[in-house]
């Protein structure tokens, strides 16, 4: 495995981390403590150190499975980052939550699925520029810094890339940027990375495999479960990401080197990524991801 730091903050992470949404159970599966352990588990083992999660994959699911493995295991090998601005409801159901008194709220439910008193990367989640320009909820945040709650705080851009909370991101106190990046969708590399430099934002790429479009698994007419999240994509960009990805697969892709594998490395060659978060639905997955590093 290899390391980087993340932008300004004091974090050496491992370039290969682990995104848990599919603990949420939107995915096309539910998880048993079981199965999240063993996939945590091998994650360490292979150098794995930050994990990636969020108040609303399930109601605090995800971060409950994460915080029973870790209290088993030692916190301090462990960075742990994780979300703020959605309540759960129900599958692929959830409201947005951006008030000052209602995010801290959510860090205290946080804090006791994750079984800790500190989250090291916290998170706005996906929010409007509007829910961003809020004045209160960074002050209350910075207070959160101070009293050690928190150790760093982050934005996780929705796919819009706000160039607004981009370069907003030093005036928030935020270290780190979270945004969609990979082979399919480049569009980051434009303008947001550019801001990423100059501030010495450490960046976290998620969907670095575009949502299993380059796991290599797929082929062009490939259908997916009713109850995978895959299946509210629009069929005409489904159509045409299997069919760039399949051209991709044949003519970018080296002889002998696993796709998934490939497209991770890909990501991490741009120098303004630290770290890419791949979801992984079982230890094969884990230890696929975690050869990517071997590519950079």
């Amino acid at each position: 495995m290899k390391y980087r730091k993340l932008g300004k903050t004091d974090l050496n992470v491992s370039v290969i981390g682990i995104g848990t949404w599919q603990f949420g159970g939107e995915w096309g599966r539910d998880y048993t403590q079981r199965e999240a352990d063993e996939i945590l588990g091998r994650a360490k083992e292979l150098g794995i150190n930050l994990i990636d999660t969020a108040e609303c994959y399930g109601d605090h699911l995800s971060e409950s499975l994460i915080g029973e493995f870790v209290r088993k295991d030692r916190r301090e090998d462990w960075i742990i980052a994780t979300k703020f601005g959605h309540k759960f409801h129900s599958h692929l159901n959830r409201t947005p939550q951006y008030g000052a008194q209602e995010v801290l709220r959510q860090l205290d439910d946080s804090l006791r699925a994750l079984q800790t008193d500190y989250i090291d990367l916290y998170q706005f989640h996906s929010g409007d520029d509007k829910a961003f320009d809020n004045d209160d909820l960074w002050t209350a945040l910075d207070k959160q810094v101070q009293a050690g709650k928190v150790r760093h705080l982050g934005l996780s851009l929705n796919k819009s890339n706000s160039m607004h909370q981009t370069e907003s991101a030093a005036r928030v106190g935020a270290g780190a940027i979270q945004l969609v990046y990979n082979r399919l969708e480049r569009e980051p590399e434009e303008r947001v990375f550019p801001s990423c430099r100059e501030q010495n934002l450490g960046v976290l790429a998620r969907v670095p495999l575009a949502s299993g479009y380059l796991s290599g698994k797929y082929k062009p007419g490939a259908t997916f479960a009713a109850n995978d999240v895959r299946q509210n994509h629009d069929p005409a960009e489904v159509k045409r990401k299997l069919e760039q990805a399949e051209e991709i697969r044949r003519n970018e892709v080296p002889p002998g080197v696993p796709m998934a594998e490939w497209a991770l490395a890909w990501c991490l060659r741009n120098d303004a990524v630290t770290c890419v978060i791949p979801g992984c639905k079982n230890v094969e997955q884990v230890e696929s991801n975690a050869r990517a590093a071997e590519l950079v």
